[in-house]
């Protein structure tokens, strides 16, 4: 139902009918009732006072009308125990708890869980329950504490990551340019290397002309030069012979 709780409460009671009754003598009439429900010699006023305190009542509206339901003062059995354990294996299995990590089904249900145990260690000893009270309290306050920094951290690590992804759009603009200037620079170095395999042929054709040159100059003077030669020798030659 929609006021199912693992804590053990007592029957709900009427308290106003009208929205006028609620907003003038409601909560008169509500503590008349909780006085009648301290009737049943269970606890004393000042216990049932400090179990009220630790477990407020719940109210609701409900067709037009103001309800109440105030925690039980009834002492819980060892089955009572037994049965709430039972209750809680099953409520966690039919609300599909999750066994391990962060689940806040499984976090309500223990906490009720808790908050039943407090209610049935309050009705046999106040100060027990105030100091189980205070243990609560303190845990819960150390949940909230760590996901406080829980939540941070996510923040914090979501900031990170749009500082990287932001510096991560600034290296691929990066590389793109220095990718752009590679082939720019490669570019150049082809040109360059066309211009030198140009002149490289320019200077092999000029070497093989001038060798070519040379080689046709020397044999000229070559020629030239045995001719002289055989004519010098003839003229040394020409008086031994007369």
């Amino acid at each position: 139902s929609l006021h199912e709780s693992l804590v053990k409460y007592d029957n709900p009671l009427l308290v106003s009918t009208t929205a006028a009754e609620k907003k003038g003598g409601g909560k008169g009439k509500k503590r008349s009732e909780a006085g009648g429900k301290g009737g049943s010699g269970y606890l004393s006023s000042q216990t049932e006072d400090i179990l009220n305190s630790i477990l407020p009542p719940r109210e609701w509206t409900e067709d037009g009308q103001l309800w109440v339901q105030y925690v039980s003062s009834t002492p819980a059995t060892r089955l009572d125990v037994m049965n709430m354990q039972e209750q809680l294996d099953r409520k966690l299995q039919q609300r599909q708890a999750r066994e391990t990590g962060i689940c806040p089904i499984r976090e309500e249900l223990y906490a009720q869980c808790f908050d039943e145990v407090i209610r049935q260690v309050t009705i046999n000893c106040a100060e027990r329950g105030l100091l189980l009270l205070r243990v609560r309290d303190e845990i819960r306050t150390t949940i909230t504490a760590y996901q406080v920094l829980y939540e941070s951290s996510i923040a914090f690590g979501v900031r990170k990551a749009l500082v990287a992804e932001h510096h991560k759009a600034e290296m691929q603009n990066k590389v793109k340019q220095l990718q752009a200037e590679k082939e720019d620079l490669l570019r150049q170095v082809a040109e360059l290397t066309d211009r030198c395999n140009l002149v490289k042929e320019r200077e092999l054709e000029r070497q093989k002309h001038d060798a070519a040159k040379h080689e046709d100059e020397f044999a000229k003077y070559k020629k030239n030069n045995d001719q002289c030669k055989a004519q010098l020798e003839s003229l040394l030659t020409a008086p031994q012979r007369a």
